[in-house]
């Protein structure tokens, strides 16, 4: 009796951690959570490298500095592995940054400087899902580009770090007029670079975005995205059951992506970033998705889940 007691309970403290490995955010202790810089994985990186360059027209934007790509292996949380490509070069990246402004909003909030109404919950989903540019704006009015600033600049985040390339910011409102605050290396109004995007991500997984509450709002408002093109339109052909949270943006030749894959199959858990400045980048945003799964599985296809 005793006997199987103690083997239902171990079954069951092993059904417990193994369904909450499946969840998100992913439970794990804050000891555990280390740096992305220092998750940089030498073969994933050259895997990908390898990948990229063997094809001429994105090797060509890569030399260039038009093309940069991230990704992050979320298969073993215990075992998170990190590479990327052009990772510290900011670019313009149109709408990408207003995940800046949701987390922005979501510190206000829960430090009571915003009051969460029911007309902000929904501005924060029309601007992330839809990509709504009134409802950003009316966002960037209630929070500030200083809070802005402040939260991305916050050495609890890093997400804008001038000594590590910038990163993401958004210094003007998403349509005409209004003082602008642009971003002090390269004057941009709404930049990224893919490693601190492919961070953003890899901290709102682990629930550490303010704190597990918020990134669990977080994640909530950018699942699901309404836009299907990019990323997203590749996935639902491959993946129809994933899990997607994104945020993407295009404004003339600027094309950017950013996703965090959670499939039912556990080999396809990832994080997926891309910037590019190519009239073709839409398309080239959409050809990348079955490469990089490659990548990730070590040059084997995964089948649709």
């Amino acid at each position: 009796m005793k006997k199987t007691l103690f083997f239902i309970l171990s079954f069951t403290v092993v059904s417990m951690g193994l369904n909450a490995q499946n969840q998100l955010p992913i439970s794990s202790d804050d000891a555990k959570i280390k740096p992305l810089y220092s998750l940089l994985e030498g073969s994933l990186q050259h895997d990908l490298e390898k990948e990229l360059m063997a094809h001429p027209k994105w090797n060509q934007l890569i030399a260039q500095k038009k093309m940069a790509v991230g990704i992050v292996d979320l298969r073993d949380p215990d075992e998170v592995r990190f590479a990327r490509v052009n990772g510290n070069h900011m670019m313009y990246a149109a709408s990408l940054p207003k995940i800046a402004i949701l987390l922005s909003a979501m510190d206000a909030i829960d430090k009571g400087e915003l009051k969460e109404t029911s007309e902000v919950r929904k501005d924060m989903r029309l601007m992330i899902s839809k990509s709504n540019n009134a409802a950003s704006t009316r966002m960037i009015d209630r929070v500030g580009y200083e809070k802005i600033e402040a939260v991305m600049t916050d050495p609890k985040y890093g997400f804008y770090d001038e000594n590590k390339g910038g990163g993401l910011w958004v210094g003007k409102r998403y349509g005409g007029g209004g003082d602008t605050h642009r971003e002090p290396l390269k004057n941009l109004s709404h930049a990224a670079t893919v490693t601190q995007v492919c961070r953003y991500y890899y901290l709102l997984a682990f629930g550490k975005l303010v704190n597990e509450r918020r990134s669990k709002q977080i994640l909530a408002i950018m699942e699901d995205p309404e836009l299907h093109h990019k990323f997203v339109n590749t996935l639902d052909q491959i993946a129809p059951n994933a899990r997607l949270f994104r945020k993407s943006g295009s404004w003339k030749t600027f094309h950017s992506d950013s996703i965090l894959v959670w499939g039912e199959n556990p080999n396809r858990r990832y994080i997926l970033v891309a910037l590019i400045d190519d009239p073709n980048g839409e398309q080239i945003i959409r050809d990348l998705v079955k490469p990089v799964e490659k990548v990730l599985l070590n040059g084997k296809s995964l089948a649709k889940n």
